[in-house]
């Protein structure tokens, strides 16, 4: 099994509706995400798939993300803008973009991150 990552950035706001404790209150993170693909097979120049591919289409659905307020998104109106949900957001626009990632990992600082696969 081969296994390629991608790393891209964005900085975004929001609040966690239902919450008890600081996070209730509007803040801001600098969100690192992490793209997972997995294959057993390499194309005939022995890649996975081009890391330009992947990263022009994560960068693509982060452009919706960055300098926005998280609340504010459809997509977040009903679901919570949490770590957990923004990994599976990012997960199925990755599918929506004809990338199937293994997993999509969400980091909201140094120490704490959520992944999400299928």
């Amino acid at each position: 099994m081969y296994r390629i990552k991608v790393r891209e950035s964005f900085s975004s706001a929001h609040n966690l509706r239902g919450y008890k404790g600081k996070c209730e209150d509007l803040h801001g993170h600098n969100w690192k995400v992490e793209v997972d693909i997995e294959d057993y097979d390499l194309d005939k120049i022995g890649m996975v798939i081009d890391f330009k591919i992947i990263k022009s289409k994560l960068r693509k659905i982060l452009e919706k993300l960055d300098h926005k307020y998280l609340n504010k998104i459809p997509y977040f109106k009903k679901i919570n803008p949490t770590s957990e949900n923004i990994a599976k957001y990012i997960y199925d626009q990755m599918k929506e973009q004809r990338i199937n990632p293994a997993s999509v990992t969400v980091w909201e600082s140094d120490t704490s991150l959520a992944t999400y696969s299928e």
